[in-house]
């Protein structure tokens, strides 16, 4: 089944951009997801095309039209998740992501200017979302990071099943450093742990780099998941399950 992506913007012609390459991009070209960039501006109904209007009780800046939004977004809805890109919006986090990449696609509202009118929060099933603790000038960039962490989880797009298992914020914590070669590089070596062959002492090494790591760089992970730092390496975990099934 095809992943329907659809995106409702003033500017579609950045889109598909970094989406139209790499893994995303190849994706694409095979049908595993399609997406359809909407204008906007193309529902406004007066001559002037206009999208938005000063902030009622006044202040800087514009903001865009709930009139103008609902056609729009009435234009395509049909049972997809629907998102608003903006820094008022719940986080984005990897656990909504695999939610949005099992179903049949969602539909992105970027946002604009000041932002939107509160009301099509209240009108329309619109849930507000963010990309970060920061202020972009639009939601392109933040809808284009929703599809390309969604796009990657799809099956056929990443070259191994489990290649995304043990990747940063999968299991609620940061991912574990990696190395290749060379062996030394300006005076510094693989761990020896890493070139040992063994893989439980290889297993356990990332797992505890990963739990230092995520304390020391993300300790709101480390509380929020609680449990999370104590459990297994996933590749410990396939091999326990293993010898007991043997």
């Amino acid at each position: 089944m095809t992943f329907r992506a659809s995106v409702l913007t003033l500017y579609p012609d950045m889109f598909p951009g970094p989406l139209g390459i790499s893994l995303a991009g190849k994706a694409l070209q095979e049908g595993i997801w399609s997406l359809e960039a909407t204008n906007i501006r193309d529902f406004a109904t007066d001559k002037h095309r206009s999208v938005d209007d000063t902030p009622a009780g006044g202040g800087a800046g514009m903001v865009l039209r709930p009139d103008v939004l609902a056609a729009a977004i009435d234009s395509v809805a049909d049972g997809r998740p629907m998102l608003a890109l903006t820094p008022r919006g719940a986080p984005l986090t990897q656990h909504r992501v695999r939610e949005l990449a099992g179903g049949d696609g969602v539909i992105l509202l970027c946002g604009r200017f000041e932002g939107f009118d509160e009301r099509i929060f209240e009108a329309r099933a619109v849930q507000p979302v963010s990309v970060g603790d920061y202020v972009l000038s639009g939601g392109e960039l933040g809808a284009m990071v929703i599809l390309d962490a969604c796009v990657r989880l799809l099956p056929g797009v990443m070259g191994a099943a489990s290649s995304g298992e043990e990747e940063s914020f999968e299991q609620g914590l940061l991912e574990y450093p990696h190395y290749t070669r060379p062996g030394e590089w300006e005076g510094r070596t693989i761990p020896e742990v890493l070139r040992s062959g063994d893989h439980a002492r290889i297993a356990a090494w990332r797992h505890e780099r990963a739990v230092e790591d995520t304390r020391l760089w993300r300790p709101d992970l480390i509380e929020r998941h609680g449990g999370a730092s104590q459990a297994p390496p996933s590749g410990a975990r396939r091999r326990n399950t293993k010898a007991k099934d043997q």
